[in-house]
């Protein structure tokens, strides 16, 4: 019988560009989260692509060329923190690192949410990688666990118990251990009735064979794990024939249905669900621009009008291409043309006025002094 776990390495591995066949999501892999306008800074800076978040790991694609993706398996994550880095779609800004280590090779990701003020980035990866961590009862095969509690199973959540068997030898050492079996939907539980602490959580992912096999204390039920776990092979004895047949054709079946079906554990959900990009984007509106008729239109009046409706043209089409550029800004909204033009109006209108009332008192004091000196000229012909 082959585990799941050995044809499992959604949760394990970091691969770069797999088919579209390996971004599928698996039985017993959920999508959690969906997040449109997410640049891997560091591998694709520049490229807008699209974050999955599963109950198992992370995956990224380039939205312009879906070939150039990425997987990282939640198992592989060494630490995730949010730093600064220099995207090429947002600047200078809060980005998510994320530290691997996968084959004995590590591998550092820098994803970077184009979207401005959204927090999910963050929010999603850290919960579920958290939530991924806290499960690990479900996956991994635990020796001497916080298991029993008043002799009862302490059960995980969406576990049940199908069976519990008295009276099961385990076979570790050569006197053997008297204990109870405990048969679940998502593992096989063994304890000591002597010692609880001595026990062992055997997960349906970690079972490679369940077979019956002969041994120095007769027929005993025998499970070997798979070798990402050490390849264990663990003997129980249960008697009488009858019951140890009984056990091991309900394992068998709970283990197929398992497989069927995993259940990993990690359980997320949403408090909101993610909206597409469309609904996000703010259409830019029609300029409100009116022009009011001045009765005193004159040279000036036109020419500042003229200057002030090229400069809003201007800044208007600066506008849209940074709109083109930067995905940022959703909208531009240039300055209005009448109070602009009717501000360069008064300066010049003022300025004219000064200068008039200048030339003008210029004139009048050379006639002035003009009339004086022919005063005085008179008066010395005169003598």
């Amino acid at each position: 019988m082959a585990g799941v776990l050995d044809a499992l390495w959604e949760d394990r591995d970091v691969r770069f560009d797999i088919t579209p066949q390996q971004m599928k999501t698996r039985p017993g892999e959920v999508l959690i989260d969906c997040l449109d306008s997410i640049e891997d800074t560091k591998g694709n800076n520049g490229d807008r692509g699209r974050l999955l978040v599963t109950n198992l790991r992370i995956i990224w694609h380039s939205i312009a060329l879906p070939r150039v993706n990425l997987s990282v398996g939640y198992n592989s994550v060494i630490n995730i923190t949010t730093r600064t880095a220099n995207s090429k779609l947002r600047g200078q800004t809060e980005a998510l690192y994320i530290l691997t280590k996968s084959n004995n090779t590590r591998f550092e990701f820098i994803f970077t949410n184009v979207v401005p003020g959204s927090p999910r980035l963050f929010t999603s990866v850290i919960a579920v990688h958290r939530a991924y961590e806290t499960s690990k009862m479900y996956r991994d095969l635990k020796l001497r666990g916080a298991l029993i509690q008043n002799k009862q199973l302490r059960l995980l959540p969406r576990e049940q118990v199908y069976d519990k068997i008295n009276g099961v030898w385990n076979l570790s050492s050569d006197q053997g251990n008297l204990g109870t079996f405990f048969i679940t939907n998502v593992r096989i539980v063994w304890h000591a009735n002597m010692n609880e602490s001595f026990n062992v959580s055997i997960p349906y992912l970690q079972i490679r064979s369940i077979r019956i096999r002969d041994s120095k204390f007769g027929l005993a039920l025998v499970i070997e794990s798979s070798q990402q776990t050490g390849g264990y092979v663990l003997g129980f004895k249960i008697d009488p024939m009858d019951k140890l047949q009984d056990a091991v054709k309900e394992i068998n079946s709970l283990h197929k249905v398992y497989s069927a079906n995993p259940i990993f554990g990690v359980e997320y959900e949403m408090e909101e669900k993610p909206q597409p990009l469309e609904e996000l984007t703010v259409e830019q509106p029609p300029d409100d621009v009116e022009i009011e008729p001045d009765e005193q239109t004159d040279a000036f009046t036109v020419s500042t009008l003229h200057s002030g409706m090229n400069d809003t043209l201007s800044r208007k089409l600066s506008g849209s291409l940074s709109c083109a550029e930067n995905s940022n800004v959703l909208k531009f909204v240039p300055p209005t043309l009448t109070s602009v033009a009717w501000f360069q109006t008064c300066l010049h209108r003022k300025a004219f006025f000064i200068y008039f009332w200048l030339r003008l008192a210029t004139i009048l004091v050379i006639i002035y002094f003009f009339v004086i000196y022919a005063f005085f000229l008179f008066i010395g012909l005169l003598c």
